[in-house]
């Protein structure tokens, strides 16, 4: 047998060796350039498989293969938002203290500058006790209209170095 290094032929018992998650037989001269295989690893707790509890098919509702639900933000979630925090009797600085954002993000919010992103849509609806989406089913031929135009991206190979 040859050393899978250097290749010179090894007398005896090869080793066996780990560098960078490869296993390798090796001579005594090379076996100082990995670690030793232990023969038993230890499973991780966090690896170890966990049992999987299936739900029977009768139990879901059937669903088209094409049918897709989907969150969207409500047309009014400015106006919501303005409601919701009025009501409780709080100023946007209250809020934004609140929910550890930025006093400008929720003026931009409320005045529909821009979209709330999904945590601080989750930190809002929590604080204010409202919900912000709604589920809205999507069938397959609209599904189309969903998918982005080529893009730069699409068409050319990065190299990467």
């Amino acid at each position: 047998m040859q050393c899978e290094i250097c290749g010179a032929e090894i007398r005896g018992k090869p080793i066996c060796i780990t560098i960078d998650n490869s296993e390798l037989q090796v001579c005594q001269k090379c076996a100082s350039y990995g670690k030793p295989v232990d023969k038993r690893t230890p499973v991780s707790r966090k690896v170890s498989p966990v049992v999987r509890t299936v739900t029977r098919a009768e139990n879901r509702p059937k669903k088209d293969f094409f049918d897709i639900l989907k969150d969207e933000l409500l047309d009014n979630y400015d106006q919501i938002i303005r409601d919701a925090r009025e009501a409780k009797g709080w100023s946007q600085e209250d809020l934004a203290e609140g929910i550890k954002e930025k006093v400008s993000l929720i003026k931009k919010i409320e005045r529909s500058e821009i979209v709330p992103e999904e945590s601080v849509r989750k930190k809002l609806e929590h604080a204010l006790n409202i919900k912000l989406t709604e589920r809205v089913e999507v069938s397959g031929q609209e599904v189309s209209h969903l998918k982005k135009d080529t893009t730069l991206g699409d068409i050319v190979k990065i190299k990467r170095k």
